[in-house]
């Protein structure tokens, strides 16, 4: 068993779902194109131009956050898990949007393989933040001022640009002791458009292990351990 196909059996017909990003996300929204092909009714919104791609390639039929006004889950990937189910994400810079789309879902399904799960959040040492790019001299001040030096992430020798038009500030970190606080005092800064810090977000945490998939439940409940 897979975190990808324990993911689809919280997919009802009918179901309006939010498609994450990353490796993970990518693997479901293709499982999800092939119950999609066998018959299965979604419409999904994904949270990249990436993701858009690949759920267009599969067959899922896409709409907007402007059509409809709430999704039944949305099923993403995270770069950090805590034992409280918070998270760290945007190692793939989709996190403004991942953030929207999980703001705008019932439930939030969270898959990763077990080498995510952390003591602490900032356990990798690296926080995303997306900023204006008018705004990057003031953020990075601001964030240093903060605790917080950051560089803009590059990809190919560039400065990475977000689907947004933005740029990531990543931030060296350390163990974050309150990350909702942190993500607070981040988003105080003019020019900041969000951070990585998903606190108090996630419902379930697929956790791939081995060929068991464990379900931690938000809370401290777990509901299992599937293979």
């Amino acid at each position: 068993m897979t975190i990808d196909q324990t993911a689809l059996e919280y997919i009802h017909d009918g179901a309006f779902v939010g498609l994450g990003s990353g490796r993970a996300a990518t693997a479901f929204v293709r499982s999800l194109g092939a119950r999609v092909q066998a018959g299965l009714r979604i419409r999904g919104v994904p949270t990249s131009e990436g993701t858009a791609q690949v759920a267009r390639e599969v067959g899922i039929p896409l709409t907007t956050l402007d059509e409809i006004e709430e999704l039944d889950l949305t099923v993403d990937g995270a770069d950090e898990v805590d034992p409280k189910l918070d998270l760290i994400k945007g190692y793939g810079a989709a996190l403004v949007r991942e953030k929207i789309v999980a703001a705008s879902s019932k439930k939030l399904v969270i898959l990763v393989g077990d080498e995510k799960l952390v003591p602490v959040l900032g356990a990798r040492g690296i926080l995303p933040v997306e900023v204006v790019p008018f705004g990057e001299a003031l953020c990075r001040r601001r964030l240093r001022t903060l605790g917080l030096d950051s560089q803009p992430r590059m990809k190919d020798g560039r400065v990475l640009i977000t689907d947004n038009g933005n740029l990531i500030l990543d931030c060296k970190v350390a163990a974050i002791a309150d990350p909702a606080r942190l993500d607070r005092d981040i988003l105080q800064i003019p020019g900041v458009l969000g951070t990585g810090i998903f606190a108090g977000m996630a419902h379930l945490v697929l956790v791939q292990r081995g060929d068991r998939v464990e379900v931690m439940e938000r809370e401290g409940r777990g509901l299992g351990v599937r293979g």
